[in-house]
């Protein structure tokens, strides 16, 4: 079969295998196991479409029947696309085979319909991303946000699930009217919707700021960047663990994917500043992104502030990139795309399986909060070991895919930071230092969210009813923990293809970045890393202790275990660290993030007047955006809302009038 007819079979099998589930609403059993197979099977077409495009650099186009009178439905699958289209199909093949076991939950909830929806979301996102016409573009954005709303608010019990969702829909929303004033910018200049047209069309410099803005910040609220990100941890966390997998890992990436596209493709990154807002919002968005992330104690949440921290580096990428683009520095701008590229597969892998693993938790205790949970890792071993992988992979530590993009996204920032202006010399560098800082935080999160989660004692209920998860939830997770190995150990293959990637979108000649072995900067003589390499001195290091041990004295007969020492007190399960210790050495060191607040509780002030000398109090975390910015926001919006309310008579006449007014304005300016 030809690439072209393997994508078509992906799209159809996504499309009947949704039908087909929607119509077994009744059986709950049988709809999962269509849904999650066709979501396999489509996945595994979708990968094999992909794939030779990325290998040849040769990109197809599909045309379609012209419904409207102003755009051909039109499919566009060139290198990035093609990038999209692979990440997404990825995702889809290990959801898919994780969802069978995972909907049992919600049978006689209508899985059904989940499966439907599931499946329709998944091919909306590659349609978004393979699109090439703005118009149709729109459709399949709106698509997706709406099929996704729904996903959020499944549980239609859960109020919190409820508000969630209604937070996401007004803030997606928000951000499409900005992507579509930005696209009818271009239909201004061009006459048409086609993005073919949109590439050279001739834009004064004031419409091209405008429109760069317009769009960023649109895509910027879908990518949950700060300080748009507050939708975020709310929805993710509602949405069902599949979903969330698919949300973080590769929803958001759709607005990468907008940004690049309209920023680099269409405008061609034409001014520095661009590259330089893009990094300042990806540093900001990191650092706040993790810092929120260790002081959440529900898991789910955890990781969906996480994301917000990816999606800024990812971001620090493309904006170095950017800049290189701008001020003349093309290889340095390829190694930025490639650098926010591999990170946004990268992503994709580890927190996807993250957030499979915190599904299979949450699956078996029925609760997100990491207080109840320790020791896991004696009763769900399977699940323990891919969501640790997943936690080393996150941390950037090697040969994992996670530290190959970021060593990538460093030098990518030390390239820069040695040229251009002062302004840039000086930016770039404390970029490189926040994604340290993003670094540290992140490896703290992780070994938090294992730590108090998988080992440790049971701080639950009844320990003795946790046992392991189906075995094709195992298999879902197991796929993406290999994914976090080979895009690791085959970065020196991997990375060429994306370099590609990126210089397609330049239309230049793509430099050399790998030597089969060793993966490199701009230039082998700048800096060398040989994840493989890395991997044998890894395994050396682990098996030298075990040789020694092994030849140095008798083998221990059976296994012994003892409790902690505790000072000489009984040990007890309260004295384990919990989520909030962990974090609590934080909130001080960064109280103007956390607007941390101490006050005296009711029972504090009776515990005083007992025994003088004691005090008691409450540790209360206010997010600045919430206080400073969303809740003044949301009372403007309800004050305008009742003002508007005026002039709803229940008059017929005046609304005719209303009517008549608006066409004539209409008629004016189209007169104009």
């Amino acid at each position: 079969m030809t690439v072209q007819q393997l994508f078509l079979l992906s799209i159809f099998l996504y499309v009947v295998g949704a039908l087909i589930s929607l119509g077994l609403n009744r059986d709950g059993k049988i709809a999962n196991y269509v849904s999650g197979t066709t979501a396999f099977l489509a996945g595994c077409t979708g990968v094999a479409s992909a794939v030779p495009v990325l290998i040849e650099g040769k990109g197809f186009i599909l045309e379609g029947m012209e419904f409207i009178p102003f755009g051909r439905f039109t499919i566009n699958v060139d290198p990035l696309s093609a990038f999209m289209t692979l990440v997404i199909s990825l995702l889809s093949i290990a959801t898919g085979v994780y969802s069978i076991s995972y909907q049992e939950e919600y049978i006689g909830k209508g899985t059904g319909v989940m499966g439907f929806l599931n499946n329709i979301f998944i091919v909306s996102m590659i349609l978004v991303v393979t699109s090439d016409n703005a118009f149709y573009f729109l459709v399949f954005w709106e698509l997706m946000t709406l099929v996704s709303y729904f996903l959020v608010c499944f549980e239609q019990e859960n109020r919190e699930a409820i508000k969630a969702g209604f937070v996401y829909f007004v803030m997606a929303h928000v951000g499409t009217v900005l992507i579509m004033i930005s696209f009818i910018l271009f239909y201004v200049y061009t006459g048409t919707f086609d993005f073919a047209a949109f590439r050279n069309a001739n834009l004064s410099p004031v419409i091209k700021n405008l429109a760069f803005l317009l769009a960023f910040l649109g895509f910027g609220v879908k990518a949950g960047i700060v300080p748009f990100h507050f939708w975020l941890p709310q929805a993710h966390p509602a949405a069902p663990s599949n979903v969330s997998a698919l949300m973080s890992g590769v929803m958001i990436k759709t607005a990468i994917y907008g940004i690049i596209r309209v920023g680099v493709d269409f405008l061609g990154a034409a001014t520095w500043w661009w590259g330089l807002t893009v990094l300042a919002f990806g540093a900001i968005s990191a650092v706040f992104g993790v810092l929120y992330a260790v002081s959440e104690n529900d898991l789910k949440r955890l990781l969906a502030y996480s994301s917000i921290e990816n999606v800024g580096i990812i971001l620090m990428g493309v904006g170095a990139g950017m800049m290189g683009i701008a001020t003349g520095y093309v290889s340095v701008g390829i190694l930025g795309i490639l650098a926010g590229l591999y990170h946004l597969i990268n992503h994709a892998v580890f927190k996807g399986l993250l957030f499979l693993g915190a599904g299979s938790v949450v699956y078996r205790l029925h609760t997100r909060n990491m207080e109840e949970m320790g020791g896991l890792a004696r009763y769900m071993p399977w699940t323990g070991l891919t969501f640790f992988i997943g936690a080393l992979s996150i941390s950037a530590l090697p040969p994992l895919n996670g530290f190959v993009s970021k060593w990538f996204t460093y030098h990518t920032l030390f390239a820069v930071s040695t040229k251009g202006s002062v302004l840039i010399r000086m930016a770039f560098p404390l970029a490189a230092v926040a994604l340290a800082l993003t670094g540290a935080l992140t490896s703290l999160c992780f070994v938090k969210a294992y730590g108090v989660t998988f080992t440790g004692p049971f701080r639950g209920g009844n320990e003795l009813k946790i046992k392991e998860v189906p075995v094709t939830m195992l298999i879902g997770m197991g796929l993406l923990a290999i994914g976090c190995f080979v895009l690791g150990l085959g970065a020196p293959v991997g990375a060429g293809y994306i370099a590609n990637v990126a210089s397609a979108l330049l239309h230049v000649s793509s430099p050399k970045v790998s030597d089969g072995l060793s993966i490199f900067p701009a230039s082998s003589e700048q800096a060398m890393l040989s994840t493989p390499l890395v991997l044998v001195f890894v395994v050396g290091l682990a098996i030298l202790p075990l040789l020694i041990i092994g030849t140095g004295g008798k083998r221990a007969g059976r296994r012994v275990d003892f409790e902690p020492w505790a000072c000489g007190y009984k040990y007890s399960s309260r004295m384990a660290w919990t989520s909030t210790a962990f974090a609590h050495s934080l909130y001080p060191l960064f109280s103007p993030v956390y607007l941390l607040r101490t006050a005296f509780t009711e029972a504090g002030r009776f515990i005083i007047l007992l025994f003088k000398k004691a005090m008691a109090y409450i540790s209360q975390i206010e997010l600045m955006w919430e206080r400073y910015i969303y809740y003044p926001l949301l009372h403007f919006m309800v004050y305008i809302g009742k003002r508007a309310q005026t002039f709803q008579t229940g008059n017929v006449r005046m609304y005719c009038l209303y009517i008549i007014l608006t066409l004539g304005v209409l008629l004016i300016a189209t007169v104009r």
